[in-house]
């Protein structure tokens, strides 16, 4: 097992999701259940499905001085940074440390593909791309993180995490081991995603797409919700920035069973489990809340449900929000954090939305109504294609409840 580490302040955090801009639209959805999944309007062939889509990007070029980043995916990282003052809270971490010693960790699975098949699909006579869309820097992996790193006028560590669906929750951990080890001191982390066909196209031939609104963990889900989001999350040593809520524990396992399938037992996410419990100093039953990965898809929902009834009492609240904000890829560990830290300030503990009878496979933990009730540790589950697993532990600092 891990050895204990000392908690990070999280000392501001946002998201941007299909609920809305910023963190108070999500607070509200969280407790009344109102979903932002509608009928796929999307690109020029739409799929009949749901999705959580982001408005007002379409229309929103990125300001000028960043015009050769201009793409979906960045027009939504800079939304995101504006909202909840999270820019100015970044921005002043900047001037507090240094901007050498702000690290930047984004998590992503597509980056600013949507913009390298637009450009694909206006190929010149010659079958190059038009002149508009040669910008090397922009059809590249670590794009976003490029384009954010030059916007907060950064120049420390700046890393691109491409893990699926937990990417945005992996770059938690490694911010920690950046502070920890000194070479930061202080880490913008977080995550972007945004609807592309390569998305809603490779999905579903997976055969992993609803054509309804999804259901996590109902006894007739039919799969998953695509969705779109950006999310940040400053941190900072708690002795540095002492008070608030902090990140406890992390951990991270690959099951190495399939590319697309989790373990039939869960073993890699229960490794991530003990792994974050064990960093934080925590037993199980300490948790309060769990945010579950909760992504509607059959195996996905059968091989977590089992796993949370067996590491769980009854007295623990867990639910899935994709039902909210769509399955929002390499954002959803920072999306779903952010859940977690509105649960710990608010005590609003959501619901299942969209669900309506249990799998039989859940427990008693697992629910399908908001509740309200003090949260003093938060769970995060993020799980993602390959058998990538992290678990993120929150709480409050000390008095700070």
């Amino acid at each position: 097992m891990p050895a204990r580490i000392p908690p990070l302040r999280i000392s501001a955090y946002t998201a941007t999701t299909a609920v809305g801009h910023g963190l108070a639209p999500l607070r509200e959805a969280m407790a009344t259940g109102r979903s932002g999944l509608r009928p796929n309007d999307f690109g020029p062939h739409a799929l009949a499905t749901c999705i959580g889509r982001v408005e007002g990007l379409d229309d929103t070029p990125l300001p000028a001085p960043w015009h050769d980043w201009d793409c979906r995916n960045n027009r939504l990282a800079w939304a995101g940074l504006q909202a909840d003052g999270f820019l100015q809270a970044a921005l002043a971490a900047r001037e507090r440390y240094g901007a050498a010693r702000v690290a930047l960790v984004l998590g992503t699975s597509t980056a600013s593909i949507g913009a390298t098949e637009e450009a694909y699909r206006r190929l010149d006579a010659d079958g190059g791309f038009p002149a508009d869309t040669r910008l090397p820097r922009l059809h590249t992996p670590h794009s976003l993180a490029m384009f954010v790193h030059e916007a907060l006028g950064l120049s420390g560590p700046c890393l691109t995490v491409s893990t699926a669906c937990s990417s945005s929750a992996k770059a938690f951990a490694d911010a920690e081991r950046l502070l920890r080890l000194g070479l930061a001191d202080a880490a913008v982390v977080g995550g972007v995603d945004t609807l592309c066909g390569s998305v809603l196209f490779g999905f579903n031939s997976l055969e992993l797409v609803s054509s309804e609104p999804c259901r996590p963990f109902d006894a007739e889900r039919r799969g998953i919700s695509l969705g779109e989001a950006a999310g940040f999350a400053l941190l900072e040593r708690a002795d540095a920035a002492p008070g608030g809520l902090q990140l406890l524990g992390y951990g991270e396992a690959s099951d190495a069973h399939h590319m697309s399938t989790p373990h039939p037992e869960g073993l890699g996410a229960e490794r991530a489990l003990d792994d974050a419990l064990a960093r934080a100093g925590l037993q199980a039953a300490q948790v309060d809340y769990i945010n579950l990965h909760g992504t509607a898809s059959t195996k996905n929902d059968e091989v977590e449900a089992a796993l949370v009834a067996r590491r769980f009492g009854p007295g623990v609240h867990a639910s899935s929000t994709k039902g909210l904000t769509g399955h929002t890829l390499g954002a959803a560990g920072i999306v779903e954090a952010a859940v977690c830290l509105l649960a710990l300030d608010t005590g609003i503990r959501p619901g299942t939305a969209n669900s309506r009878t249990l799998d039989a496979v859940c427990g008693p933990q697992i629910r399908l109504h908001s509740a309200q009730a003090p949260v003093q540790v938060a769970l995060n589950h993020s799980f993602g294609f390959g058998g990538n697993n992290c678990a993120l532990l929150f709480g409050h600092a000390p008095g700070a409840a």
